[in-house]
C-alpha cells in the first residue's frame, strides 16, 4: 500500500521536480474520503500547495486510477476506496494535542500506528520524518499494558499529564503496542502533515525488511 502512494509521488520527468510526498498524496486521499467530492481549492487550501502542484498529484493519482474527477470535484474510485481502507486499518486515527511535556511545539498533531509499538527503535527516526516535512520535532510513545512509553523507558511519560491522557485515549483509542507519533510545528498545517509523514515512513521503513 505504501509503495502505490510512493508511486503517485514519484515525478515521471526527470526534469520536473515535484513539491509534494506520500503525505500530501495520503491527506488528499483523506480529504476525498470524508466529502462527496472535494475541489480543487480546498486541496490547495487544506495542503499548503500551489495550484499547479495539486492539479499535477490529481494527476498522477487518476492515472493509477485511485481517482475519479469531474467540473464538481474529485472522489475515490473504487480502487482508491480499498487502497485508503487498507491505509486506514494501520493509520487509523489522529488528533490535534494541546502543548505539553510531549508536545511542545505551538501546534502539535498524534497519529495511531496500528500495532507498530514493536517496530520502534530509538524514536530519532521519526523525528527526522517529522522534521523532514518542517517540524521542530517529533515525541514517539508505545502504549503498552496502560502505560505511555518513549522508547527505552519504563516510566509513564503522562502519569502527570491527566488531560493529555485522557485526550488521547478518548480521540485515539490505543491498544496494547500501538504506537503514537506526535509531530511538533509553528503551524497546525505542518503538524498534520509531518506527522503523517512520519507514521507513513515509519510503515516504509518496515515493509523494506520483508
Amino acid at each position: 500500500m505504501i509503495k502505490t502512494l510512493t508511486k503517485v509521488a514519484d515525478r515521471y520527468s526527470p526534469s520536473r521536480v515535484l513539491s509534494f510526498n506520500i503525505a500530501h498524496v495520503f491527506k488528499t486521499m483523506q480529504l476525498a474520503s470524508e466529502q462527496i467530492r472535494v475541489s480543487r481549492m480546498t486541496l490547495v487550501a487544506d495542503l499548503g500547495l500551489g495550484e499547479g502542484s495539486v492539479k499535477t498529484l490529481v494527476k498522477h493519482l487518476k492515472m493509477h486510477g485511485l481517482v475519479e474527477t469531474s467540473k464538481g470535484g474529485m472522489r475515490l474510485s473504487e480502487k482508491g476506496k480499498i487502497l485508503y481502507s487498507k491505509i486506514s486499518a494501520t493509520v487509523p486515527r489522529e488528533s490535534p494535542i494541546q502543548k505539553c511535556s510531549i508536545g511542545l511545539g505551538t501546534f502539535n498533531h498524534a497519529v495511531l500506528l496500528k500495532g507498530f509499538g514493536s517496530e520502534i527503535n530509538s524514536g530519532l527516526e521519526q523525528r527526522d520524518f517529522a522534521k523532514f516535512m518542517g517540524a521542530t520535532g517529533a515525541t514517539t510513545l508505545v502504549y503498552k499494558n496502560k502505560r505511555f512509553l518513549m522508547p527505552g523507558q519504563t516510566q509513564d511519560s503522562l502519569k502527570n499529564e491527566r488531560k493529555i491522557r485522557e485526550s488521547i485515549m478518548e480521540n485515539l483509542l490505543p491498544q496494547n503496542d500501538d504506537a503514537i507519533i506526535i509531530a511538533s510545528a509553528d503551524d497546525k498545517k505542518t503538524a498534520d502533515l509531518a506527522s503523517k509523514y512520519a507514521a507513513l515512513m515509519t510503515v516504509a521503513d518496515h515493509h523494506k525488511h520483508f
